[in-house]
């Protein structure tokens, strides 16, 4: 099917028309944008929330009409293409343009699509879901046109329902949809390549920004992704809701990096796979004076990235750490014991003991929550439960922070003083 219409459906110069409409919507809109939404009522901005939603669809369904058969604009104007024009005359990034004229043209094969553009029941997203899921079913040998047939009225159906995303996920298994028997063993297919596609485009990548942070770029399996985010999900959402009950604000993606944190720096060294017949341990490398002052500093590793002593003392309660305590001509002076993590059964006792942070003006639930030696790991504090305390990780960071002094009340809770 065309996009097009009939050549002069107005019997008369067509610019004229075309010109009366496009201002008839600019006054419009004009009109619409002098107003204030803040004074109008709930249900009229519904309305217009969702009247727009249908617009937009059918904006698009004009543009892509015209896009289909914008092919003497490029002639006219030497471009390479109406992309090309549309980057040098419209700033329109180059992909973006070409998307849309792809679009125009994978639409203008399905009837049913360009009919729900038009109605604006079907979005853009959702018309390149669906032309992308049909083109799909189209070069599938096993396919046969009438399944492309009912394939695009089962989606454009499904779209008047879903969102693009879970059109997009249905998309993919729509013919099993249509004939189970015929397409499970088809469908089971695609889905191990898209699982190999996905191991092989798995990497992870680490930039040091030289301020204290470090940038991480990875891809990841769907599946292993979704359990990723969920995980730090579980972690970031309680931590939001408490902020939110003492009327403090955090972004949420600072609460999910914190998460991302926390999972490494709490998950269980003996798990990992051993090297040269010893578990995987991190060397924290520091003179005697260093170790002994709040703010010396100390080599994490073996290839001299600084750290505060400060950072190394928490870390010390949180994972397994070798101290490699050097004396005033470099010397090794102490290749020290690992520093363990409090045992399970520690972590438990200390819950119950304890039942939440144990920082005076912090409420944090136990579950938060880390053990904190109280006499340090680097005078020889014990992994004990007289010895431990529970922290949040923010009170934790603070304990070891050497702006902050502290004093521990008869309570047994932590009292924080901002050091002058």
């Amino acid at each position: 099917m065309s996009l097009g219409r009939e050549i002069n459906p107005w019997e008369t110069n067509p610019g004229d028309a075309i010109d009366a409409a496009l201002k008839a919507i600019e006054t419009a809109l004009q009109e619409l944008l002098s107003t204030d939404p803040a004074y109008w009522r709930t249900d009229h901005k519904k309305d217009l929330l969702e009247r727009l939603e249908k617009l937009q669809a059918q904006q698009a369904a004009l543009k892509l009409r015209v896009l289909a058969s914008a092919g003497d604009i490029a002639e006219e104007t030497g471009a390479k293409d109406v992309s090309g024009w549309m980057r040098t005359e419209l700033l329109v990034d180059k992909a973006v343009a070409r998307s849309q004229v792809k679009l125009a043209g994978a639409v203008t094969k399905y009837d049913l699509v360009v009919t729900g553009l038009t109605e604006g029941v079907v979005s853009q997203d959702k018309a390149r879901v669906i032309t992308q899921a049909l083109d799909a079913i189209e070069n599938d040998p096993a396919a046969s046109s009438e399944d492309l047939v009912l394939a695009e009225k089962l989606l454009v159906d499904y779209a008047t329902r879903l969102t693009a995303n879970e059109l997009k996920i249905v998309g993919r298994r729509i013919l099993t949809e249509i004939d189970p028997e015929r397409f499970e063993a088809v469908e089971a297919k695609a889905l191990q390549r898209e699982e190999e596609h996905a191991q092989r485009r798995t990497f992870f990548r680490s930039r040091d920004n030289g301020d204290g942070t470090i940038d991480i770029h990875a891809r990841v399996s769907r599946a292993v992704g979704m359990r990723l985010r969920t995980l730090l999900d579980s972690l970031a959402q309680p931590r939001k809701l408490s902020a939110e009950d003492k009327g403090r604000k955090a972004p949420y993606d600072r609460l999910l990096g914190q998460a991302f944190a926390r999972v490494i720096e709490t998950y269980d060294v003996d798990q990992l796979p051993r090297h040269g017949g010893h578990g995987t341990t991190v060397f924290i490398t520091m003179s005697v004076e260093d170790l002994r002052k709040d703010l010396g500093t100390a080599a994490l590793g073996f290839d001299g990235e600084q750290i505060t002593a400060a950072e190394a003392r928490r870390m010390a309660c949180n994972a397994d750490l070798v101290p490699v305590v050097l004396g005033t001509d470099s010397e090794i002076l102490d290749l020290g014991r690992t520093a363990r993590l409090a045992h399970p059964i520690q972590h438990r006792a200390l819950r119950l003991r304890d039942k939440c942070c144990q920082a005076e003006d912090c409420d944090a639930p136990a579950a938060w929550t880390e053990a904190h030696h109280l006499k340090p790991w680097s005078e020889g504090g014990g992994t004990d439960l007289a010895n431990m305390v529970l922290l949040c990780p923010s009170d934790h960071r603070r304990i070891h922070d050497p702006n902050y002094g502290y004093e521990r009340l008869p309570s047994g809770r932590i009292r924080f003083t901002l050091r002058t």
